[in-house]
């Protein structure tokens, strides 16, 4: 760092030089979307003073109502953007906009999050994040000068640079309160000096924001189409000035909600659906949600910020109300205007308020009927739902048991009467295609679609032609765990436990079953007696067809899928001993001999390879292959 009298020149650092060329290369797609960015934070650090002002007056210094001010010099060929909002000191100028890029809001939700007391609520709304270096899209230098409510005029501070690596700051004498932003436009973005562009910009992004944002009015021309002298500027309104989620829902076009969520979320795409609802009695309340078309990238990070809005009265709260949505509906954007709710709202008050419990309520029971509407109708539209956030849905059923019923008939899953992996069959659907003397819903899992549909224990129902769910999605485990029965029937696993399927076997099969396994019980015992440190058990299969033998689990233990998703995830999975199932009808087992002196050897072959047909990797494979090649060439 270097000084100059009262001039003081920093370097930005690492981070915030590839930021910017980041913003200017990559994140906004639409230069004016710079405008978009600078006014909402003029908007947030109007907010800003406006809560901190309910507890110190002397803060607003004046009576002149909040507001935002856009002017253009066609001649200098600049644009302002000035608020008389909650402004900045020198340090937080350098922490804000010298260091890489905080959300003032985020930083805000950080402090809700740490603090012990409400002391100091609400001390970042308001302050600069990604937003402010889109000033860089459209000009080759930058000016702020900015100052704190509630300090003296000398602890002005004006901030300077061209974006390439630098910053100049000094302090100055500024009488106003806030920030003004001036910008150096570029040559090629000269279009931003015309009123109607701007206005229009305003009006399409920035309609809904309360606060008046202002531009001076046309000048009155004389005959020779010039400005009449002696003209005292005047200032004109050009955003309509309320919440757009206060307006009535036939009042709102589409374009107006795509824009509002674009500005909400920035993210270019329409959403996939919308859901504006008023509450009025003895709780009042405004929400407005978005389902986006696509999952937002941060879907799987479950610790990541939510997408809800905390206002009340119009007035913005929190950035990121976790309390107003379950983890498993993250992806939903979109914000809650309480009209009952304190404006000294604190985290604590958050978790413990009834008020909020019963707005988070109905808000989910909403939006999951809106999900469950648009299954029924649109059945392209819902697939495309699912598969974005499907996986998401599921976690519901293991975190949300009072919408149980709601959430599992939103369930698509695989199956066997599906020639890919696509997961468009619903319980519903399932129920109505089983046989009459069918009582369950079959289920299998597997670590991947290719290894469900080829598993050794479908051969019966294929043979037999039933149903079988074919889940491989890693949170399928949990959900089955927790979803035991649907419609009064029970969801069972074909890899778990007896299969009772003499309901689906006419008599002669089941004579003939009874006498396969008299004769090969020698065989049953003979495997227990050489495999009882691996097998809990070996026994006769009923539900193989073309394998000679397969693994079970135990009706009440872990499945083998089960243990290798703790285990991948590094949880201790309870040690339990398969189930053995042999084929009798299987030619292979038809040719061992008892007697004979490889025995062992057939009976350790036909377990490793049920425990390969499981996905279980073998603790010793050239073992298996020595074992496997002296069987073949014996």
């Amino acid at each position: 760092m270097k000084q100059d009298s009262t001039v003081q020149t920093h370097s930005f650092q690492t981070e915030v030089q590839q930021l910017l060329q980041l913003m200017i290369h990559s994140l906004y797609s639409n230069k004016e979307f710079f405008l978009r960015e600078l006014i909402s934070n003029a908007s947030d650090a109007c907010d800003k003073l406006r809560f901190v002002s309910l507890t110190d007056s002397a803060l607003l210094e004046d009576d002149e109502p909040l507001g935002i001010w856009v002017e253009l010099n066609q001649k200098a060929k600049t644009i302002s953007i000035r608020d008389n909002g909650i402004g900045m000191t020198e340090q937080e100028v350098i922490d804000n906009i010298g260091t890489i890029a905080r959300s003032g809001t985020k930083r805000f939700m950080e402090q809700m999050s740490d603090q012990q007391t409400d002391d100091d609520d609400g001390n970042f709304i308001g302050q600069f994040g990604v937003g402010f270096y889109s000033s860089f899209l459209v000009s080759k230098n930058v000016t702020l000068t900015t100052r704190k409510a509630g300090t003296p005029q000398s602890e002005g501070i004006k901030w300077t640079s061209d974006g390439s690596g630098e910053y100049t700051i000094e302090k100055i004498d500024r009488p106003e309160r806030g920030t003004e932003i001036t910008l150096k436009l570029n040559k090629e973005d000269k279009e931003y000096l015309e009123n109607f562009r701007v206005r229009s910009i305003i009006s399409k992004y920035s309609d809904h924001i309360s606060l008046p944002i202002q531009m001076p009015k046309e000048p009155e021309l004389d005959e020779d189409g010039k400005p009449k002298s002696d003209q005292e500027q005047e200032w004109e309104a050009i955003n309509k000035g309320s919440a757009l989620w206060a307006r009535a829902k036939k009042e709102i076009s589409d374009e107006e909600h795509n824009t509002f969520y674009t500005s909400l979320t920035y993210d270019p795409e329409p959403p996939m659906s919308v859901l504006h609802n008023r509450v009025e009695g003895k709780m009042e309340y405004i929400s407005l949600f978005y389902i986006p078309s696509k999952a937002p990238f941060d879907l799987w990070d479950r610790e990541q910020r939510h997408g809800i809005k905390l206002y009340v009265r119009r007035i913005f709260i929190s950035d990121d109300a976790k309390q107003l949505m379950p983890n498993y509906l993250r992806f939903v954007r979109g914000l809650v205007d309480s009209a009952d709710l304190p404006l000294n709202v604190s985290r604590e008050f958050l978790q413990q308020n009834r008020e909020i419990d019963k707005i988070r309520t109905a808000s989910v029971k909403k939006i999951l009927s809106e999900i469950g509407k648009i299954a029924k109708k649109d059945a392209e539209k819902y697939a495309t739902l699912w598969k974005e956030y499907g996986r998401v849905l599921k976690e519901g059923l293991i975190e949300d048991m009072d919408n149980k019923d709601a959430l599992s008939k939103l369930l698509r899953f695989a199956s066997t009467n599906v020639g890919d992996e696509a997961q468009t069959v619903s319980l519903d659907d399932y129920i109505a295609r089983m046989p009459e003397k069918q009582k369950d819903i079959y289920y299998v899992t597997a670590d991947s679609h290719a290894a469900a549909s080829s598993s050794p224990h479908l051969e019966v129902f294929r043979k037999n032609d039933i149903e079988v769910l074919l889940l491989s999605d890693p949170v399928d485990e949990w959900v089955v765990s927790h979803l035991t029965e649907y419609e009064g029937k029970n969801l069972k696993s074909i890899a778990k436990g007896d299969l009772d399927l003499d309901t689906l076997k006419d008599a002669d099969d089941k004579e003939e079953e009874e006498k396969r396994k008299e004769t090969i019980k020698p065989m049953v015992e003979k495997f227990q007696s050489i495999l009882a440190d691996q097998a809990k058990e070996v026994r006769i299969s009923n539900r193989l067809v073309d394998s000679p033998s397969c693994l079970v689990a135990d009706a009440h233990d872990l499945g083998g899928n089960m243990e290798r998703i703790l285990q991948a995830i590094g949880q201790e999975a309870p040690v339990a001993k398969p189930i053995l199932e042999i084929n009798p009808d299987h030619e292979i087992v038809k040719k061992i001999d008892l007697e004979g002196e490889l025995i062992e050897d057939w009976a350790q072959l036909l377990f490793d390879q049920a425990a390969l047909a499981e996905g279980v990797s073998l603790k010793n494979p050239g073992e298996f292959v020595k074992r496997m090649n002296k069987l073949l060439t014996n």
